[in-house]
């Protein structure tokens, strides 16, 4: 039994979160968003133009849902439009086509990590005065009295070394389990807290624009 004409008409709509492209290129409707349609529409659907990249843009663009139904109705007339997932996409516009990992700022903020930790738990150590503390702890347990409690310190430095593993879930570049460690969620969510931020406003400018334009 063949398909009726309504069912061959309807695209699934999923906007992606967001997207990387190059200055002064196309945006087609591919770039931003994935799509279900019959194979021949969906091949025509994903290289229909949404916008052309100016220099105006800066290097944060936003794509709407609303912009994307605009344009897939002006294309094809007669479809019907299903939309799931977030109604706008945000493009980063790089000349590469693609964000990549500045490596002396990444090494820069490694050492500072790295260095800023270690001064960290020394502070600490000696604001707690831990020497006196396993010193004491060596003596309770031992019942002899050591300037340098060697069978408390070597179990505490390897528990230290041990919970850091654990508190970030990576072993150099293979992870111990699934679950994110509590720095992934931290700049999970201050990526998010970003894309908000960035969101909103560039929906205030379309808004500005927008009414400027109806008041000119």
């Amino acid at each position: 039994m063949g398909r009726s004409e309504e069912e061959s008409s309807v695209v699934y709509v999923r906007m992606r979160r967001r997207a990387v492209v190059r200055p002064g290129a196309v945006v087609r409707l591919g770039d931003v968003a994935r799509l279900v349609a019959e194979p021949a529409q969906q091949s025509r659907l994903e290289k229909l133009p949404l916008h052309k990249v100016s220099s105006g843009d800066g290097n944060l663009l936003l794509i709407d849902m609303l912009q994307v139904v605009q344009a897939i109705r002006k294309a094809e007339p007669g479809m019907v439009i299903e939309t799931f997932g977030e109604p706008h996409v945000l493009l980063e516009i790089s000349p590469g086509g693609s964000v990549k990992p500045r490596r002396v700022v990444l090494t820069l903020a490694w050492l500072l990590l790295f260095f800023g930790s270690g001064m960290a738990m020394m502070n600490f150590h000696a604001d707690v005065n831990m020497p006196a503390v396993q010193r004491r702890v060596t003596e309770l347990i031992t019942g002899k009295e050591g300037a340098h409690p060697w069978l408390f310190q070597i179990p505490y430095s390897i528990g230290v070394g041990m919970g850091m593993l654990l508190f970030f879930n990576r072993l150099l570049r293979k992870r111990l389990n699934d679950e994110p460690n509590p720095l992934e969620v931290e700049m999970f969510m201050y990526q998010e807290n970003v894309n908000h931020y960035v969101i909103t406003e560039e929906y205030r400018k379309k808004h500005e624009e927008r009414a400027g334009n109806e008041g000119g």
